[in-house]
């Protein structure tokens, strides 16, 4: 086993991780979890490192992954919480080449002013990223995914559960359908069919997997009033 530290939003960082990577030999799988949520930085850090960073590991990786190979992205339930963006906006987030990507002007400073609207941005754009990416990894002979958890108990969501949306957190667990927050191991599950022979054939796909939360947010007890 080789442990490397990069940061994700660096385009020389991950660059020299594919290089470091395929000197062991053929990429044949990728799970991209790098990422900060509302609670842990600005929305300017947010959208560098959830949404820049997505779309640079995705496209250095996607140039080198071996034929058969597979990929997974997590990405979050916020994503699916934010509402409807334009046609032109949904296109823009899944093609805009990669060192443009911040310059969209939906993107901007006066635009994107709290944390976690920065976040549901980044995480709506990697479902949408993850979408384009497939017709260019199926050029090569493989497939890409994403996963939006609800509120895994992670260290990321223990620092939610604690933070200053500490008790709507919670709130969305209590009325969610499942009424507790998922673990690892059933993310890993998924993420085990989505690499291997089984998932073969989904690309392109985003999996929400949040014990309901989006579903009552729209339609249930967690609804906006």
């Amino acid at each position: 086993m080789s442990v490397a530290t990069v940061d994700a939003s660096l385009r020389e960082a991950v660059h020299g991780l594919v290089e470091t990577a395929t000197a062991l030999g053929e990429i044949t799988g990728l799970i991209h979890a790098a990422g900060v949520s509302p609670s842990q930085a600005t929305p300017a850090t947010i959208l560098k490192a959830d949404l820049y960073g997505t779309a640079l590991v995705l496209q250095e990786f996607g140039n080198v992954i071996a034929r058969g190979g597979s990929g997974v992205v997590i990405a979050s339930q916020s994503g699916h919480r934010l509402p409807a963006l334009t046609v032109e906006q949904n296109k823009a987030l899944a093609m805009t080449s990669v060192e443009e990507l911040l310059a969209l002007p939906f993107l901007q400073p006066d635009q994107v002013t709290d944390s976690l609207h920065a976040y549901q941005l980044a995480k709506r754009g990697n479902s949408l990223r993850v979408m384009a990416e497939a017709l260019r990894w199926a050029k090569r002979g493989a497939r890409v995914n994403t996963i939006s958890p609800g509120i895994i108990m992670t260290p990321l969501a223990k620092d939610e559960l604690s933070g200053p949306r500490a008790e709507s957190y919670q709130h969305m667990l209590d009325a969610s359908p499942a009424g507790r927050a998922g673990t690892p191991d059933e993310v890993g599950s998924v993420g085990a069919l989505l690499m291997g022979p089984d998932g073969g054939f989904i690309t392109g796909s985003d999996f929400l997997m949040d014990g309901g939360v989006t579903a009552s947010y729209w339609f249930g007890d967690l609804a906006p009033r």
